[in-house]
């Protein structure tokens, strides 16, 4: 049985141990292994200053309702109740949101929210891998002091292997994922209790009390250390955007039963330690661990931060084709890994991407530290856009009160500005990345978006309505000849350009004729309408609407052989497809701005053919191409 049927059931039932073990390894990856830097980092924020019990306490009351809040309530409670047909994630919200919002101007405004949270999850998905593998590996500083000038390039190996390995996909090694990160959990639990045995007093940090007072000491300095207490959420989307693999209630079940207890024993053992002995604050993870377990500590976190970006690359691919399929970027090539699973792709565009600015952004910062001030951005950006696309859902398609939506999101919208605010402070020290990041991607993705409405409003104007085509099509001397020609279409309801430059240059218009129309729905799989939509315009013409959702990669070739069973005389073997190539060229007075028109043209020249996007054997293909201009 698939991990997604596994999870269907679990709804039904109580979830099956595979289903739990496969929630560990694929959600709770990056969230997991946050103990590794979260606590450190907040600690250092106090710089120079000596770090007491107040300290102490109110960091770990912080990182606690952090967890509280922001994972467990707003994600696990009520976020995760929008699914888009069961899919989550941001661009799936961002769907759900334009379907039960009226005008225009609206839905362009929540696909702005809804990009840009996108373009900062892959700012996330750089930085991840970065600053996980990092920080396992530097705890060779503790376990072997001797090994230190070697952190950088064993981080450098490790990182160049994964990405090495994704074109398996994650089938394969995605089985031992589950028991890996269910082993982390039990001994970085086992780790907190032990010292938390030995020093209750440290339970108190559940009280706010301890956070508010930290809060009014410190002031401005309290909310400095906000930026770096975030990254114990870091990963909470995780939650959501996996949730249509492997089903609400497993994640739900697994963080409230197992991940949270284990997190918040490992948090309060590490503050148990620095309360007792203040210089455990410079690694306070790997000193909770007695001598002889430090160095298998760091190899089982180094597994476990392999997991953790894994889990963030995967995302990474999943999203760029949501992107593509709702045409926010150009065709990318997309290689299936799994003959059953759907959801496992390969990109190999997107992973040498990544690849390429994880290891400029290891050898530019150096360790772990450097690094945090560059993470809570992106993650608290993110935030911040799923509370504003929640507010739309939330009222119009749960019809909860407009004042309630506001109030209940509101307050987590208050909460998560916070968060993204107090790391705005970190700008000059790496916060700039991934806002240079996102702010690049942007550029790209609406560039692209801006560019194919242009293209399309061009072809409208230049093309001719089927309807006048087909009126005049008996009264014409066009010969038609034997073999069936398919030809594809943006819109099913004008002549596509391939076939008027074919009766031009050959006067011939073949016996059975086919036009395809691939629409991309703003659902993730095409699964409550019919996927195919045929009708006979004239003898011998037809036209098929061929529909995906956005989790899908489209098959023409497999489509059309199914018509052959709604009376569609299909024969792959004699059917050849005419495309129109467009050759884009500037025009006189240009219609977008030129850098926005350079990118659209470099990225039109870049993309993916249709014939392999649409997975159309190159050997039955026929392109026609014409200049045009915007």
């Amino acid at each position: 049985m698939s991990v997604a049927a596994s999870a269907e059931t679990g709804r039904r039932s109580a979830p099956q141990l595979g289903v739990l073990l496969a929630v560990l390894g694929v959600v709770y990856g990056d969230i997991g292994t946050s103990p590794l830097y979260a606590f450190k980092a907040s600690l250092a924020m106090f710089g120079d200053l000596p770090v007491s019990t107040a300290e102490i306490m109110g960091i770990l009351s912080l990182i606690f309702w952090s967890l509280v809040l922001v994972v467990t309530v707003k994600y696990v409670i009520l976020i995760m109740r929008a699914d888009n047909k069961g899919e989550g994630g941001i661009l799936a919200l961002m769907a759900l949101a334009q379907r039960v919002s009226v005008g225009a101007r609206t839905k362009r405004a929540l696909a702005l929210v809804g990009i840009a949270g996108a373009c900062l999850f892959f700012g996330d998905g750089v930085i991840t891998p970065a600053i996980s593998v990092l920080s396992a590996v530097e705890g060779l500083e503790v376990s072997a002091p001797s090994l230190t000038q070697y952190v950088l390039p064993i981080s450098a190996v490790v990182i160049l292997v994964l990405f090495a390995m994704q074109f398996r996909g994650t089938g394969n090694i995605g089985r031992v994922f589950g028991p890996v990160m269910a082993a982390w959990f039990v001994v970085i639990g086992l780790l907190g209790l032990v010292e938390i045995v030995g020093h209750p007093y440290v339970l108190l940090a559940v009280s706010p009390g301890y956070a508010v007072a930290l809060c009014v000491q410190y002031k401005a300095l309290a909310f400095v250390v906000l930026g770096s207490v975030v990254l114990c959420v870091t990963g909470a989307e995780a939650l959501y955007a996996d949730m249509g693999h492997l089903g609400a209630r497993p994640i739900r079940l697994t963080w409230t039963c197992f991940v949270l207890p284990c997190l918040v024993l490992n948090y309060f053992g590490q503050g148990a330690l620095t309360l007792n002995d203040p210089k455990a604050a410079s690694s306070p993870f790997f000193l909770l661990g007695p001598d002889w377990a430090r160095l298998p500590l760091v190899i089982l976190a180094t597994f476990a931060t392999v997991i953790a970006s894994q889990a963030m690359i995967s995302g990474a691919y999943s999203i760029a084709r949501q992107c593509m399929q709702l045409g926010f970027l150009p065709r990318l090539t997309v290689r299936h890994t799994s003959t059953t699973e759907e959801g496992q792709i390969y990109l190999p565009q997107v992973n040498a991407a990544i690849l390429i600015g994880v290891l400029v952004l290891v050898f530019s910062f150096k360790t772990s530290d450097n690094l945090a001030a560059a993470y809570g951005i992106a993650v608290t950006g993110t935030f911040l856009c799923t509370t504003l696309l929640a507010v739309v859902v939330f009222h119009r398609q749960f019809h909860w009160p407009r004042v309630v939506a506001l109030v209940v999101f509101g307050f987590f919208f208050l909460v998560d500005g916070t968060f993204f605010a107090a790391n705005l402070m970190k700008v000059p020290e790496g916060g700039w990345v991934p806002l240079i990041l996102g702010l690049a991607l942007m550029g790209l993705m609406t560039s692209w978006k801006r560019g194919r409405d242009l293209l399309l409003a061009r072809w409208k104007q230049d093309s001719l309505p089927l309807a006048s085509f087909l009126a005049r099509l008996p009264q014409s001397r066009t010969v038609r000849v034997p073999g069936m020609a398919v030809f594809l279409t943006g819109n099913p309801d004008y002549v596509p350009t391939a076939l008027l430059h074919n009766l031009k240059h050959n006067k011939v218009l073949h016996e059975r004729v086919l036009f395809v129309t691939v629409e991309n729905l703003d659902v993730p799989e095409a699964r409550g309408e019919p996927r195919s939509e045929v009708h006979e315009l004239a003898p011998g013409i037809y036209r098929v609407i061929l529909r995906y959702g956005f989790m899908e990669s489209p098959n023409i070739p497999r489509e059309l052989e199914d018509l052959r069973e709604r009376g569609v005389p299909f024969d792959s073997m004699q059917a050849s497809y005419f495309l129109g190539r467009d050759v884009l060229v500037p025009a006189m007075v240009p219609k977008m701005p030129l850098w926005r028109l350079w990118l659209f043209l470099v990225m039109a020249r870049n993309s993916v053919p249709a014939t392999e996007f649409f997975r159309i054997p190159s050997d039955r293909v026929v392109e026609l191409g014409v200049r045009v201009a915007i």
